[in-house]
């Protein structure tokens, strides 16, 4: 992710294990790099809606003496960012944080290694289920919608109940190789049982998730991490979304009958007269 407030940040998390509450703390401050440094133990607990004790166990967990400890090493490896523009209203904020969230989409995307990867994967696999409940059924539903034009077999597994396992194990008896999972928060524990009943299955899984510290991180083989906004009652997902779409250009780009299949659904639906132009 470059040398950015966040990329900083969550170097510093990686390569320890951390409790789900940590890892709740952990994203917060990924989400909030440029004010990380200057939060009191009371400010970054209410943010992150755990116990200031929590805070303390969390510093301690990374190495650290305590809280004050990991805000002066904070102070030392990632600067003050300028101050936010406090004139501007509720949604010129949740804009602007969306922004933010792109812009370290766009960092992480410097290497496009990951990506690349994953798309062959799902380009392999026949089928591709694509699992998103709850909150990240849409993005797994706006994937698959688009994945269909170019992929042969594509599973849309966007609801949850006794039958998500049913259809991931007949995926599996039907040559499925991979799995494309969306996870949003809050993260639905049914998900994080499905990811889990799949690695068990032999499928490889390719998680976009809103940080490598979800719960979901656990139980994937590959993870992207794109955040999500927060500043609104309903959390925004702009960069999921995007980056589900570079995942879409990686696997078109793994399946070397991709244009000639998109070249036929234009004609057909020139045929149809399927839009209104």
């Amino acid at each position: 992710m470059g040398d950015s407030p966040a990329a900083r940040l969550q170097a510093l998390f990686e390569g320890h294990r951390l409790t789900p509450t940590q890892r709740r703390i952990a994203h917060c401050m990924v989400r909030r790099a440029a004010d990380a440094p200057f939060l009191s133990s009371v400010e970054l607990a209410d943010l992150a809606g755990v116990s200031q004790p929590s805070v303390t166990r969390f510093a301690v967990a990374l190495g650290f003496d305590g809280y004050p400890a990991l805000r002066r090493h904070l102070r030392d490896v990632a600067p003050a960012e300028a101050a936010e523009d406090t004139a501007a209203n509720e949604y010129q904020q949740a804009v602007e944080a969306e922004i933010e969230n792109l812009r370290h989409l766009a960092e992480l995307l410097a290497d496009p290694a990951p990506v690349e990867r994953a798309g062959r994967l799902l380009a392999a696999s026949r089928p591709l289920p694509v699992l998103g409940l709850r909150a990240a059924a849409s993005q797994a539903y706006g994937f698959a919608y688009f994945a269909a034009k170019v992929h042969p077999d594509v599973r849309l597994l966007h609801e949850g109940g006794s039958m998500l396992t049913d259809r991931l194990d007949a995926a599996v008896r039907a040559g499925a190789t991979a799995l494309l999972c969306f996870a949003l928060p809050r993260h639905p524990r049914e998900a994080v049982d499905a990811l889990a009943h799949a690695q068990g299955e032999g499928l490889t899984v390719v998680t976009v998730a809103d940080s490598a510290f979800a719960p979901v991180a656990a139980h994937s083989d590959v993870l992207l991490p794109a955040a999500v906004g927060t500043g609104l009652a309903f959390d925004t997902a702009c960069a999921p979304m995007l980056l589900g779409r570079a995942l879409l250009e990686a696997m078109c780009d793994a399946l070397p009958d991709a244009q000639a299949r998109l070249e036929e659904f234009d004609v057909g639906a020139a045929e149809r007269g399927l839009f209104a132009e």
